[in-house]
Parts: structure tokens; C-alpha cells; sequence
């Protein structure tokens, strides 16, 4: 089946992009905000009882995230100026008002991130999703009292008609198809991929690859300089997102690690820190 999605367009063919004030990479943090039901099994850090009904050792340990881990991430957010585009769980908006709380005094950005990561955006006739899209994005815009303009699926899951509704809702970019360093446009009209990430994701990094705190900064470090070098030799920006979640990041053992890293790409003088809301409109604009 050939992709209709989306075309095929190479970086080194496409007319320069640039962000604001001359910076060449706009980053931003990808802070996943989830809830998960407690029978049912999801991202688990030890698949042996992932199956049990409770499953005490895999809720507790994402349920950690909500409850202590999205707390310490605030802390090194708010040192290093960095807003959130909080990647929300239709759910989460009356389970953890405080946590909406404390995103809606910091102006972050929201994006509809289905209802739950305990099940995924898929196997849904056409009738059903817009019904299920209708009720997260408005669950989301009574919670966070703000209307979500951009999507990441649970998991990453959409089905085929998934970008088509969503722009009948007026959502106008999705994070889902992590297929480049730069946005680019669906073959939906007014509808954008932005760059996201499965490599530079924690839980990528540090639950199924156990990659070391020490590594992960220089992981950070490698790719805003490769990015800078290439937006530099081309005169065309990059987009460096980070994906991140409370209830792994937010360990007291990384925290320090999220720390040094934020501290080298905030300070990084050819970075934009920004959110996906802003990259999405500038290039828009940019490509208006």
C-alpha cells in the first residue's frame, strides 16, 4: 500500500526555512501527561507481570509519575525557562487537576493525546473516532481552558482517517509521523506533521536500551550541535524535539541528568526554546 499520507520530499531539495531571530534549531520539550487504568497492562518496566489484574509493580511505577515525578520535572522546567507542550491524556483533566493546574499558570502548550495510554488509537470505524476525537478535544478545552491544536496518538496510534478528523475539530498538526527534522504538510489540507521523536524519548532511552544519565546528555548535546552544524551549512532551520515522561525522567536518580542537558540546550546561542504550537504556526507563516 503506497503512503497517500504524505510525499516523498528530501531535506536537501526543499527552499530554506528559518526561525526567528536567526536561530536554526527550534526545540522543544514533548512532556507526556498521562493516566492509565488500573486493569489494564501498558507501558510496564518489568513485562513479567504486566499481564495481572492489579499489576502493583508496573501501575505504581507510572503512577509515580503523576504523583512525584511530574513535580521534580517542573522544578528543572521552571529553572531553565522551558514551556511544556504537554502531551495530555483526555483523562487526566479532572483525575490530576493540579498537575493542569500548574501547565495553565506556565502558559504551556496543549496537545490532545487521546483519552488514555492504557488503550490505543486504532481499530475504530470512522464514526467512532469522530465521536471519540470530539470528546477529547473537548474534554481537554474544559480542563485546560484552552482548545488543543495539535495531536500525538497514544503510542503513536492513528488510524487512516485520523487527520482529516481532526481538521474537522480544527486541529491543524500532528505529532505522530516522526519522519523528519522539519515540519511538512499532510496531504489533508491544513494539516502539518511536526517533528517528534522515538530515539531522543526517554523511555526508548532508559527502559529499553538502559542507557546511562552520563549518556543521555550527551546524546542531547550530540544532536542540537549535529543539527545546528547542518541548519548552519544549509541555511535551514531544524526542529529538536525532546520526548519526555514523569514517571521516568522524573526518577530522583535522572533528575540531575535532565538538569545538564536542558542547561546546554537552553544556552545554546542557535537555539530557539519554543513549543510545537509555535513552530507549527511559524512555519506556516514561513511558508505562506
Amino acid at each position: 500500500m503506497d503512503n497517500q499520507l504524505y510525499d516523498y520530499s528530501p531535506i536537501v531539495e526543499r527552499a530554506p526555512l528559518h526561525w526567528p531571530e536567526g536561530k536554526r534549531v527550534a526545540f522543544y520539550v514533548g512532556l507526556n501527561i498521562e493516566h492509565f487504568e488500573i486493569g489494564k497492562p501498558s507501558t510496564s518496566i518489568y513485562p513479567g507481570t504486566s499481564d495481572l489484574k492489579p499489576d502493583p509493580l508496573n501501575h505504581g511505577w507510572r503512577d509515580y509519575g503523576n504523583r512525584v515525578g511530574f513535580w521534580r520535572m517542573l522544578e528543572t522546567l521552571d529553572r531553565h525557562g522551558v514551556r511544556a507542550s504537554a502531551l495530555l491524556n483526555s483523562d487526566v483533566g479532572d483525575r490530576y487537576p493540579q498537575i493542569v493546574a500548574a501547565g495553565r499558570e506556565r502558559n504551556w502548550a496543549w496537545l490532545a493525546h487521546g483519552k488514555t495510554n492504557s488503550v490505543l488509537h486504532t481499530d475504530l470505524t470512522e464514526d467512532e473516532e469522530r465521536a471519540a476525537l470530539k470528546d477529547i478535544v473537548g474534554t481537554i478545552e474544559r480542563t485546560t481552558g484552552t482548545r488543543p491544536r495539535g495531536w500525538m496518538g497514544p503510542g503513536l496510534t492513528e488510524t487512516f482517517h485520523t487527520p482529516r478528523l481532526l481538521a474537522e475539530l480544527g486541529l491543524d498538526y500532528v505529532l505522530d509521523w516522526t519522519a523528519d527534522d522539519q515540519p511538512f504538510a499532510l496531504n489533508v489540507p491544513g494539516v502539518l506533521s511536526v517533528p517528534y521523536t522515538v530515539e531522543l524519548n526517554d523511555i526508548q532511552l532508559f527502559v529499553v536500551k538502559s542507557t546511562s544519565g552520563p549518556d543521555f546528555v550527551q546524546m542531547v548535546k550530540d544532536q542540537v550541535d549535529q543539527l545546528y552544524a547542518e541548519a548552519e551549512a544549509t541555511d535551514s532551520g531544524r526542529v529538536f524535539p525532546l520526548a519526555l515522561h514523569p514517571f521516568v525522567i522524573g526518577q530522583a536518580f535522572r533528575a540531575k541528568y535532565l538538569d545538564q542537558a536542558l542547561e546546554y540546550v537552553v544556552n545554546h546561542p542557535g537555539v530557539w526554546v519554543t513549543t510545537s504550537d509555535e513552530i507549527a504556526d511559524h512555519y506556516r507563516s514561513a511558508r505562506a
